[in-house]
Parts: C-alpha cells; structure tokens; sequence
C-alpha cells in the first residue's frame, strides 16, 4: 500500500484501528479461506451498486484492535494476506466506502530514478495539507455530490507529483487519490487522507511513469459480516 520508501510516508494518513464491529446486513458480503496453514485469501461480493471500494481489515485475538492491510476498488474481489502468526485467531472484515471523483489528468513523468540524491531533497510539498481559500457549490458526498474540483497534478521530479483541488464536499470522511498506471485497467488508491485535505503529493511507483490520477471524497458506508480463522502449526518448528 505505501506508495514510497521511508521517510517519505507522510503523505499518506491511513485509516487506522478500530475496534468496532461493523453492522449486520449490510450490501458486502465476506468470506474467507486458509490457502496454506499461515496464508488466508479473502473475497468479497459487493450488491450495492453504490459503493465504490472497500478497506480491508484485520485483528488478532479475542476483541482485538482493527488494522488496516488495504483500499480495493470493488473490482480487485479479494486479498491475499500471507506468512501469518502460527496458531493464532485472525478476525477479518471490510469497510465499504463511496463519492463521486473528480476529472481525470494524465500525467507523463520524466526519465529518472528515485536516487539517493532525490531522497535527500525537500519534500515538505508531500505533505497533506488543507489550503484556504473561498468555494462556491459546497455539497453532500452522501447525497451524491461533493465532487473535486479543478484537480491539478504538477510534476516537482521525476518520481514526484504535487495534487491539488477544490474541496466541495461538507461531509467527506477523507480523501482519495487513485491511480490507473499505463496498462492497467482499474483505477486503485495509491493514498488515503483527511477530510478537509486539498493538497498533497505523492511519490510515484517505477511502473507510473505515465499514469491517470483523480481525486475522489469518501464517506464509509457499511461494514461486512466478520469471518475468522485459526491458523495451523509452524511446521518448520516440527
């Protein structure tokens, strides 16, 4: 899910743990399976049609504290969680989220590697951040609006994009910024922030160097049902 190396992972402000148990009945079903001993697969069907991703999650033990392993778009389906603690109880489960995105920008970067020399430049630019400023039009994400507005990507380096928008919702949970590197076929979220953020900038991956990028507000929705497993034995302690 990070997007790049430390110490640059200020960009990205993660849904974090939680305890609470999602609501029953919800539209996002969950299963779960042990592909190996200490490897489970997670799949999910989603019914409603309105939901644009899910956050999936994971707790150990009895009552334990949510964490996040990662924001799929509906299409991804499942997750793979791999090299878990032998023996142990794992809870999982998915948050929905939905909102409407903003315009689409492709960006082109230029030829370069994220050296040594790049690392050590400034990067306080990476950092989310609410710009003030007036906007008209303000709107419910609930309702079906609050979508951004005038989102800009200007390229700081060769691995580096600054985002910028209008902030138009007055309800969002947070912000998405969403990635459809050249040959993909579905936009995933390469970074997840506040509410309230209209500037950030991100680190790109290698295969990004010519990618699409918009900007999507969220509200969560409903979570799924809570499925559980128990891991086997370590068998290299046999």
């Amino acid at each position: 899910m990070l997007k790049f190396p430390v110490p640059l992972a200020v960009v990205l402000v993660l849904a974090g743990c939680s305890g609470e148990a999602p609501r029953s009945g919800s539209a996002v079903e969950l299963g779960v399976v042990l592909e190996s001993p200490v490897d489970a697969v997670l799949s999910w069907k989603v019914a409603d049609p309105r939901v644009s991703g899910v956050a999936v999650e994971f707790a150990t033990g009895e009552g334990g504290e949510y964490t996040t392993l990662q924001y799929a778009p509906v299409e991804q389906g499942s997750h793979r969680h791999p090299d878990l603690i032998p023996s142990t109880d794992f809870s999982y489960r998915v948050r929905a989220y939905s909102g409407a995105v903003g315009e689409v920008r492709k960006i082109a970067l230029p030829p370069g590697e994220l050296d040594d020399g790049t690392q050590a430049e400034d990067h306080a630019w990476v950092t989310p951040r609410t710009v003030p400023g007036v906007v008209d039009g303000v709107s419910s994400v609930r309702a079906g609006g609050g979508v951004p507005g005038d989102f800009r990507g200007t390229v700081v380096h060769a691995n580096g994009i600054l985002f910028t928008w209008v902030d138009r919702a007055d309800d969002e949970d947070g912000y998405l910024i969403e990635v459809k590197a050249e040959g993909a076929s579905v936009f995933t979220p390469a970074a997840v922030l506040q509410a309230g953020v209209n500037s950030a900038g991100l680190i790109t991956l290698p295969g990004e160097k010519v990618a699409e990028y918009r900007v999507r507000a969220f509200c969560w929705g409903e979570g799924s049902n809570v499925v559980r497993v128990r891991t086997g034995a370590d068998v290299d302690s046999r």
